[in-house]
């Protein structure tokens, strides 16, 4: 792709409206200064003293992050949050992005706020080092009032935004935004609205979805193939051809550091690489920069290997950002492409 071509598809995204269904959560950042150490006098345990504390959307929130840095005209949350003070925490943080309104995001005193707590290491000129992180989820299936407002919203919203991105993010079945009964409105939703791009992803795994276009990792679509799990890369591509002639879908694949295939239910094909790395890396985020990035662009017309350039692009950027769940601009993809265009003469 040249920066004329880049230039062409990134200037639809502007006009993008994109609706985000999926599990939000709280990102907090503990930030530790290992010169403050302490010894509790009550339990002779060491104390971390933390100096900083940084709260983002994390889960869904980070694809909405990603959606925000790429300058879309609307984001569209839906999901919810508790009544707690994660929740305020979160509703905060979300409502200080451009574009992004919650008229469907649902506080609830029925759920906890889905938060990933995580200790930093801070030490001038080092890496930050995270210690183990401390998770408040739900382990109860989500109450039917919390998710007829949802099927309510996302019917709703199928009728005034250009894409749904879907993501489940829950260990537990039902116990979070993208349950039986919101999947069963997104199918009805497909089958009326069949222009609406819906992109879907799963971390624990895309069986009993909705025929959309599905994002997932080779693990993930051996899994969902019932095939042997494998690492070569024609085996993979393969099987991503496979599963988009029979969903008449497009089909995306991340294969870690080798990157990325993309399936067309015409037969196409197309892998392309991951960047190189250029030097310490955090792979936290990545697979939501390039769900972000691949929708962002199709929803634009961009190619189906235009598309995977651009989450490629992406990615390289997010990993390359320490310490937190990072995003890439379009300022920061242009600028990437140029360099390796320059890297490649």
């Amino acid at each position: 792709m040249n920066v004329e071509r880049f230039d062409a598809i990134t200037s639809g995204y502007s006009k993008l409206r994109v609706a985000v269904i999926g599990d939000f959560c709280l990102d907090r950042y503990l930030e530790i200064d290992p010169g403050r150490k302490e010894t509790s006098i009550e339990t002779s345990l060491p104390v971390h003293n933390v100096v900083n504390v940084r709260s983002q959307p994390g889960g869904a929130g980070t694809i909405l992050n990603n959606l925000v840095a790429l300058g879309l005209r609307e984001i569209i949350p839906v999901g919810f949050c508790g009544e707690d003070g994660e929740g305020w925490e979160l509703r905060r943080a979300l409502q200080g992005k451009h574009g992004v309104q919650l008229d469907h995001f649902v506080p609830t005193f029925q759920r906890r706020t889905f938060t990933y707590t995580k200790p930093l290491v801070v030490e001038p000129g080092e890496p930050p080092v995270e210690l183990n992180r401390l998770d408040i989820k739900n382990w109860t299936p989500t109450p039917p009032s919390v998710i007829e407002c949802l099927q309510q919203a996302a019917w709703y919203l199928a009728g005034h935004v250009d894409t749904f991105i879907l993501l489940d993010q829950v260990d537990l079945a039902n116990t979070g935004v993208v349950s039986k009964k919101v999947l069963e409105m997104i199918e009805r939703i497909a089958r009326e609205f069949p222009g609406l791009l819906i992109v879907a992803d799963s971390r624990r795994g895309l069986r009993n979805f909705p025929k959309v276009v599905f994002k997932m990792n080779n693990a993930e679509l051996a899994r969902l193939t019932r095939a042997r799990a494998t690492t070569d890369l024609a085996k993979i591509q393969k099987q991503a051809a496979g599963l988009a002639r029979k969903q008449g879908r497009r089909v995306f694949v991340t294969v870690a550091e080798r990157g990325i295939v993309g399936a067309d239910p015409s037969g196409e094909v197309q892998h392309v690489p991951a960047l190189p790395v250029r030097g310490e890396i955090d792979v936290v985020g990545a697979g939501d920069a390039v769900t972000a990035n691949l929708t962002t662009a199709l929803a634009a017309g961009a190619t189906l290997r235009e598309c995977l350039e651009l989450a490629m692009l992406g990615a390289s950027i997010v990993i390359h950002q320490l310490g937190t769940t990072g995003t890439a601009s379009v300022q920061e993809l242009r600028a990437l492409l140029k360099k390796t265009a320059i890297s490649a003469d």
